[in-house]
């Protein structure tokens, strides 16, 4: 009867979902191409930031469908999951400069939509700097979890901290259970969940090929991690995660099985750990942020193939119905 339970919820699953679709976003200015960057919503609009060399900040306005550019860079950012807090964007765990030595950047970047300014945040933990790492918030404080040191070359770590934005002080939590890099990290209910990524290990020639196939989670009722059996469906990393109701989401990506960055969109129900499907992209992309606004997931920007390009500018948006 269990059994036969799951396969309905599965199967009931699948069908929803197949109602939906990704449309093209054909919007009245055009946006910069990039990839390495972050997208992230603020204040009920997009904005597209960092990427490969400086490129500017880009607001997108759903209401009037147009891209506006609102700030230069302050600098190359690239390999970052920018998150909103309290109207404004963080950037945490960003890396700058050329591969395969690109730094660390030693502190938060922190821009406001508002004044279209940027200024420096906290710095990092001194001996904790690493950048292509996950990003998240949750009750008013900022997470950074897991990472890469030394560019791609080497040095990926299962650190995990929490940032009090008001005082600038940071907390040492628990190691994930494995470290990773290129890594999006999103909150469902009151879990971080860490899928996709990898070891990125240039120094000994593996980089595309290191995906990691685990699930791990980080419970902060129990202050425990832990894993679920069954791993990712499709291995890749430089991939976009949402929490979204009881519901990760995964999309994006590359990996050493295809050149075309992945179109796939694998949807984890966390409550019975059951994976099923939503329609690919329309255009697979690597190395970009997804963001859930209004009721939609949208998706912009990115490399089309694994590696450095070609670069995008394009974006694609779906309707939730969960």
């Amino acid at each position: 009867m269990k059994n036969l339970l799951l396969t309905f919820l599965v199967l009931f699953s699948l069908q929803a979902y197949s109602q939906e679709t990704w449309t093209v976003v054909t919007p009245k200015t055009e946006a910069t191409p990039r990839h390495e960057n972050s997208f992230v919503e603020c204040g009920g609009k997009l904005y597209s930031l960092g990427g490969r060399g400086e490129r500017p900040v880009e607001e997108y306005d759903p209401k009037t469908n147009t891209w506006t550019k609102v700030a230069d860079a302050p600098m190359e950012i690239s390999h970052f999951q920018a998150v909103s807090y309290d109207g404004e964007i963080w950037v945490i765990g960003a890396l700058t400069g050329g591969y395969p030595h690109e730094t660390p950047i030693p502190n938060a970047l922190i821009f406001n939509p508002k004044t279209k300014s940027w200024r420096e945040g906290p710095k990092l933990p001194e001996n904790r700097h690493r950048g292509s790492a996950g990003v998240f918030v949750r009750n008013n404080k900022i997470y950074m979890v897991c990472g890469i040191q030394d560019g791609h070359w080497d040095g990926f770590v299962p650190w995990f901290d929490e940032l009090d934005p008001k005082t600038g002080k940071w907390t040492t939590l628990p190691d994930a259970p494995r470290a990773r890099d290129h890594i999006s990290a999103a909150m469902v209910d009151d879990r971080l969940y860490l899928a996709g990524g990898r070891t990125s290990n240039a120094k000994n020639n593996r980089v595309i090929d290191t995906t990691i196939k685990e699930v791990d989670y980080y419970d902060f009722k129990t202050g425990a991690w832990a894993t679920i059996d069954t791993g990712i469906p499709t291995e890749r990393a430089g991939n976009s995660n949402l929490g979204i109701g009881h519901f990760l989401v995964v999309m994006n990506g590359e990996s050493g099985v295809q050149v075309p960055a992945h179109a796939e969109v694998e949807v984890l129900d966390t409550r019975t750990n059951t994976w099923s499907k939503l329609p690919n992209l329309l255009q697979g992309r690597h190395g970009t942020g997804a963001a859930f606004l209004d009721g939609k997931i949208y998706v912009q920007a990115g490399s089309a193939n694994r590696g450095g390009g070609p670069e995008l500018s394009e974006m694609e948006v779906m309707e939730w119905n969960k």
